[in-house]
């Protein structure tokens, strides 16, 4: 906000957000703080602890920057950094999630997630339930007494389903439950949860926000209702970042809007020039036209970010890793948000509730910074080296 009350667009926002460089002797950037011990002035305020940092794990002034620049994009009452996007979703679960209760969790979701909810969360005593991406208010026949999460992803990992995010909150909400969703291929910038009656918000900031491919990083933001009982599970697990990755994180956010523009405007060219290509049965991206989810996109976000994937026309591995192993740009690699585009062979063996029946493999692109027409001619190798005969 300038000091004449107008509301900055957000790339002038991401520029300066965080951060005052009056505090820090005007340098630009915050200072990079390595920290355990924090000394007090005197026995009487080390007994009350009332003074701003206390040790290292409650926060230092690196971890408050990007904190404060998360509540500014999101939305939100408080914000915590940890070391992962995994971490990300472990924390606020745990926090939220007793022996006894009932989680209900997209079957579209991240694996690691997945796996942490069929391994930890059933040992400490905690019913896991998957549901249908696409079950909207329909949720609501799902949510029991003992109900106290309802974790969302929106889109869908890997096969990208538009969930109705205000719908499956309201009913949430109704029926006593915490709302948690995975916003990690929107970001804030093209879609704000707490504004649609999400809880808390969770981020792999390893994705977007850090943007090269070499921090692991995760953020998790509250309403004001729900951001004490994270914090304090927070500092109960100990799980706080390093001062360098988070450094690199809130650099990485100064970028962030124009790095998305070029990913997003990139993948359209290439989803849109895919739907024509042969041997491609279906594209999976929800802003275009032809996605059955579009036009829950189009009426929830503003934006759509660089990840999406096809359906083989036919085949199955063999296909799959011939166009995979026909590629020189795109990378073979996991995780995505960076500058290189990467390309995956998705596994959906671990879904229970949503079997979609696709005509053959699924392939997951991230579009990175390269030039399109550069990528196109990658695709088509592998298109080429896919085909049977």
């Amino acid at each position: 906000m300038a000091r004449d009350g107008h509301k900055s667009g957000i790339n002038t926002r991401l520029a300066h957000m965080g951060n005052d460089p009056g505090d820090f002797f005007g340098f630009v950037n915050p200072p990079v703080v390595h920290a355990s011990t924090v000394l007090f002035p005197d026995a009487a305020t080390m007994a009350s602890r009332k003074q701003k940092y206390t040790y290292g794990t409650r926060g230092t002034p690196t971890t408050d920057a990007l904190a404060k620049a998360m509540d500014e994009l999101e939305g939100s009452a408080g914000t915590i950094v940890v070391p992962s996007g995994l971490a990300a979703v472990c924390v606020p679960l745990l926090a939220f999630l007793s022996a006894g209760d009932h989680a209900l969790i997209v079957d579209s979701v991240y694996h690691p997630t997945r796996r942490f909810a069929d391994t930890m969360l059933k040992r400490l005593g905690v019913e896991v339930e998957y549901y249908d991406p696409l079950v909207g208010a329909e949720i609501a026949r799902l949510i029991k007494p003992n109900t106290k999460v309802v974790f969302t992803e929106s889109p869908g990992s890997n096969t990208f389903e538009m969930q109705d995010i205000p719908a499956i909150a309201k009913a949430a909400r109704e029926g006593g439950a915490v709302v948690m969703m995975d916003n990690t291929w929107a970001t804030p910038l093209f879609f704000r949860p707490l504004d649609h009656g999400v809880d808390i918000s969770i981020h792999a900031a390893t994705k977007y926000p850090a943007g090269h491919s070499d921090i692991l990083l995760g953020t998790v933001s509250a309403n004001e209702a729900c951001f004490e009982k994270l914090y304090d599970t927070f500092l109960t697990l100990g799980t706080c970042a390093g001062p360098d990755d988070v450094y690199q994180v809130l650099r990485g956010l100064r970028t962030m809007g124009v790095r998305l523009a070029r990913h997003q405007e990139s993948a359209l060219q290439i989803a849109r020039w895919l739907e024509a290509q042969e041997g491609v049965a279906q594209v999976l991206h929800p802003a275009l036209e032809s996605h059955p989810g579009h036009a829950i996109w189009k009426r929830d976000f503003s934006g759509a970010s660089g990840i999406f994937s096809f359906v083989l026309d036919g085949g199955g591995e063999r296909e799959a890793h011939a166009f995979l192993d026909a590629l020189d740009i795109f990378g073979l690699g996991y995780s995505w948000g960076g500058f290189e585009s990467l390309a995956v062979h998705v596994f959906l063996g671990d879904r229970t509730v949503a079997r979609d029946a696709y005509a053959g493999p699924v392939i997951r692109l991230q579009i990175g910074l390269e030039d399109v027409e550069d990528l196109k001619r990658d695709i088509e190798k592998g298109l080429r080296a896919a085909l049977p005969g």
